[in-house]
């Protein structure tokens, strides 16, 4: 299976606390890839460095098998923390100002509403949603201008059940259409119901990778 994404010997430090230490592993075409982990083991920081937010110490990565960054980007859709929606704005001009600040996927709006299943609420206003179709917004936001890869940092953190379910089954049905998908969690549950492939971090050691069947087979 051909890598959408080569990570080798990533490293990063803050002060004397070493965040990722030497990390490396591939992202295989087409799969949900789960970088999983307590909270400090570096996965937030390892997708900052790999959307290029922060700057590693050491190391390299490759997207798409070459080395233009900006290129790149440019078929990265990600969602890191809460996107800045404005409260008084419905979901479909929160949209245009975000396709606005992206360059990209001004004319991708009703699509991707339609993605998400927020098709009947596009003219409602941001503030009346719920935090699942917060949620879900915000994922319609990253698809503008159609993506090849997807990069989510807990994308199901602080969402009742029904909101879970919701965004587990969007990430499922968004991999069906053929999107890599490469997700940050602290959930072992979630990885094993959603990812077909996962990262194990632990206080920024990689522990273990691969196909999540045989990862977590070897864990137990």
């Amino acid at each position: 299976m051909e890598s959408m994404l080569t990570i080798n010997n990533i490293s990063k430090s803050y002060g004397p606390i070493q965040a990722l230490k030497n990390v490396s592993f591939d992202v295989p075409q087409g799969c949900v890839f789960g970088i999983l982990g307590p909270n400090g083991s570096g996965k937030t920081t390892l997708l900052g460095i790999l959307l290029d937010v922060l700057k590693a110490d050491g190391g390299t990565y490759q997207w798409f098998g070459n080395d233009d960054a900006v290129a790149a980007r440019r078929q990265i859709g990600s969602l890191l923390e809460t996107p800045n929606f404005y409260h008084y704005l419905s979901a479909a001009d929160n949209l245009k100002i975000a396709a606005a600040i992206k360059k990209r996927g001004a004319d991708d709006i009703d699509r991707v509403l339609d993605i998400v299943n927020l098709s009947q609420r596009k003219h409602s206003k941001f503030q009346t949603y719920s935090l699942g179709m917060k949620q879900r917004l915000a994922i319609a936001s990253a698809l503008l201008g159609n993506p090849k890869v997807l990069v989510f940092d807990e994308p199901t953190n602080g969402l009742d059940p029904a909101g879970i379910a919701e965004i587990r089954e969007l990430i499922n049905r968004l991999n069906e259409q053929g999107i890599t998908v490469v997700m940050a969690s602290h959930l072992l549950d979630e990885v094993e119901k959603v990812c077909t492939h996962v990262a194990i971090l632990k206080r920024g050691d990689l522990l273990l990778s691969g196909p999540v069947n045989e990862v977590i087979r070897s864990e137990d």
